[in-house]
Parts: C-alpha cells; sequence; structure tokens
C-alpha cells in the first residue's frame, strides 16, 4: 500500500554512496541493576531498514534516545549496551559517538564509508533535542544527506530529531517500521470492516479521555477494562471499596457514557472482577461482582463472566484496536483477562487485529500471540494520537 500525502518510502531514496541519518527507537529495557538489554524487540524491528541500507551502500547515522536523562548526560543511559547488541546482530562493527552532537559526533560520521554504521549517543542527552532547539536540529541535518524516520513510538513528539531536524535535509522518507505503522494504522481512519470494536485498558481515564471521546465518531462498540472501568463503574453509583478511582474524572466518565448512549455506541464494562486487599496475596483473591466489591478489597482483573461477554464481542468483531490491559498483568493472578483479550484477538481469524502498543504489545508477546494479529504496533501513545486522527509532528515532517 502506498504511503499517504507523497510521503517516500526508504526503498525510493537516492541512498547509494550518501549519508542517510536514520531516526530509530532504540529506547530499550534493561535487566534491573544491568546494562543487559531484556528485550530487543525494538532493535529487531528496524533490522529491514537496516539491511536494506547496508546492501545499497549508504552510509547511515543512528539517532536514538534512551530513558528520560532530561538534557543532562547520564552514564547509565548510554547507547553503548544498544550499539553493541546491534553490532552483535548484524555481525559488522559500530562506531558510537561519545555525543549526540558537536566534533566527536562529526568525527565519527566524516570517517563512515559506504554500507557503515556509525550510532550518535543518546540524543537526549542535548537539552535541544525535546526543545527542538533549531541549532541542534541544524547540527544533525548537517551529518546527513538524506533522512529517514523509523521510530514511530516517537512520531507523536515534535522533538529535534523527529521533526526539527527534517527540513534542513535534503531528501526525506519513511523506514519500513514508520511505513508499516502507517499502513496498517490509516485503515483504522478509512473504510472499514464493521463491527468496529475497540478495546482499551490501563490504569488511568485521563490518560485515555481523548482518545474514547474520538472513537464514539468511529466506532460499534467500547470495552472498557483495567483500572480506568472503576472510574465509569462509580460514574454508574456502583461501590469500588479500595480500589483505584479518578474521582476527579468521575464528571467526564459520566458525560462519556451519555454521548455513547446517543450515539449509539454501546460500551461494555466488567459485571464481575477479581478482588484482592493485597496486589501481592496470592490467597485472598476471589470474584465477585461488579454491584458487590467488598469495602476493604480492590479490583485487580476483571472477572470469568467479563471475560466471556468480551470474547463474544471480539468475535463477532470485523475491525478491532486493542491498547491497555485488563489488569494487573504483571502479576499473573491478575493477568487471565488480559491474556484473555490477547487469545480472542488471535483467534478472530475474520478481523483486522491491531494491538496499539505499549502493555498491549508486550502482553501479547507474552502470551505468544503477537504473530496471529494482523499487527502490533511499537508505539502506545503514538498509536493512541494516530486512531484520534490527529497529526503526527514526525509523520507530517516526512511530507513534501
Amino acid at each position: 500500500m502506498p504511503l499517504p500525502s507523497g510521503i517516500k518510502h526508504v526503498e525510493e531514496l537516492p541512498v547509494e554512496g550518501k549519508r542517510v541519518f536514520v531516526r530509530v527507537d532504540y529506547n530499550v529495557p534493561f535487566e534491573k541493576g544491568t546494562k543487559k538489554i531484556s528485550d530487543d524487540a525494538r532493535i529487531q524491528a528496524t533490522l529491514p531498514t537496516l539491511r536494506h541500507l547496508i546492501d545499497r551502500g549508504a552510509r547511515i547515522v543512528l539517532g536514538s534516545h534512551l530513558g528520560r536523562p532530561d538534557g543532562q548526560v547520564k552514564p547509565e543511559l548510554s547507547l553503548e549496551p544498544v550499539a553493541a547488541r546491534l553490532a552483535e546482530i548484524l555481525q559488522i562493527d559500530i562506531a558510537l559517538a561519545d555525543e549526540p552532537a558537536g566534533d566527536g559526533a562529526r568525527k565519527v560520521v566524516s570517517d563512515l564509508r559506504d554500507g557503515q554504521i556509525a550510532m550518535l549517543e543518546n540524543l537526549r542527552f542535548s537539552p535541544g533535542e525535546e526543545a527542538n532547539d533549531e541549532a541542534f536540529a541544524r547540527q544533525l541535518a548537517s551529518y546527513a544527506d538524506i533522512y529517514v524516520n523509523d521510530a514511530f513510538g516517537t512520531a507523536h513528539r515534535a522533538h529535534a530529531s523527529t521533526a526539527g531536524m527534517v527540513k534542513f535535509v535534503g531528501e526525506k522518507g519513511a523506514g519500513f517500521v514508520m511505513a508499516k505503522e502507517i499502513d496498517f494504522l490509516s485503515r483504522l481512519l478509512g473504510d472499514i470492516d464493521r463491527p468496529y470494536v475497540a478495546v482499551l485498558g490501563g490504569s488511568k481515564v485521563s490518560d485515555k479521555i481523548e482518545v474514547l471521546d474520538a472513537l464514539l465518531d468511529r466506532v460499534n462498540a467500547i470495552v472498557i477494562g483495567g483500572a480506568m472501568a472503576n472510574t465509569f463503574l462509580e460514574a454508574q453509583g456502583k461501590s469500588l471499596g479500595k480500589s483505584k478511582v479518578e474521582r476527579e474524572r468521575l464528571p467526564n466518565a459520566r458525560n462519556f457514557l451519555r454521548k455513547a448512549s446517543e450515539k449509539n455506541v454501546t460500551v461494555y464494562l466488567p459485571t464481575d472482577v477479581i478482588v484482592s486487599t493485597s496486589l501481592d496475596d496470592d490467597t485472598g483473591s476471589k470474584v465477585v461482582s461488579a454491584d458487590q466489591i467488598p469495602a476493604e478489597s480492590m479490583a485487580l482483573d476483571i472477572g470469568p463472566g467479563t471475560i466471556e461477554t468480551f470474547k463474544k464481542v471480539l468475535g463477532a468483531a470485523r475491525t478491532v484496536f486493542w491498547n491497555g490491559p485488563m489488569g494487573v498483568f504483571e502479576k499473573p493472578k491478575f493477568a487471565g483477562g488480559t491474556n484473555a483479550i490477547a487469545r480472542a484477538l488471535a483467534d478472530n481469524k475474520l478481523a483486522l487485529t491491531v494491538v496499539g502498543g505499549g502493555d498491549s504489545a508486550a502482553a501479547i508477546a507474552q502470551a505468544g500471540l503477537a504473530d496471529r494479529v494482523s499487527h502490533v504496533s511499537t508505539g502506545g501513545g503514538a498509536s493512541l494520537e494516530f486512531v484520534q486522527g490527529l497529526d503526527l509532528p514526525g509523520i507530517a515532517a516526512l511530507r513534501p
């Protein structure tokens, strides 16, 4: 499927012998207290783009952030382990600059030969990155003849490396990761097979209220789970015990339920939940009706009755977008609801099934079902903004 709005694919760019700046998202997790990468999926995702550029003799300059150093040099957030892992996968040497921009970065880039890769140090070590500072953006652009964005996970950020530098580079385009994301997520905004069901979970209504409102104009039904469901249940007058509830968002929840009813969008909320008095109490959890949550307990997952209802809704769907877990899925005792959603998507062979990054992507990978859905996004926040129909800065910058 061609990219929209005249955006070029990396395959269309004249990269031979040129310096190509590739914005990647190597914000990978590490094993606690170590410099050992615990999940290299974000690195693996960029390999098609990198191998394509290597095969065509491009001189590749990689830029990424890692963590939140807030414009300060923090050695524990160096990209050194990332560069080492990428070199190991590709079986080539990768030069890592000791800074994101400056004389050291310029030297590493100028030493590149056709088919070689250099990586700049953590871009967020410079305050100019998140501030989208023009001087920093021009510095980054001076290292490149061509710009390629393959970091969909940061496309909703108007930073120097995702938006600011692009106008100072001669040619620009999307890498394989970015192109695939635009392709699949754009399908959710066009003519789709119905019923279209959105599944939203996670901990906070405040994180999702904008996407919930936007989806009311697109979907036939919305399934809500996770701690954010608690706020909607309390908005209906239920007592949630010690469950997490955003009481300042109760007016938003009531307003949303009213608008959904007016627009004939069915909203599915938990009818039963798994409760416990403690996250760490594996013995005291039990299933209760959403109308009868004990005062000393908190809802930590959806219950079996709710799972069956949600599975039926998803089994009949022909388009599904899922973002956010149904419970505290990091704890096996409270992962049943999230795993059931993953399985329901995997079992629906007739639907376009899109998993919107973040915890949902982690959950479906953990369940071993990632290859049984249509698309797993690499960007949580970016995918949420995209399906709202918002114009993401990192994508807007790639247009002619």
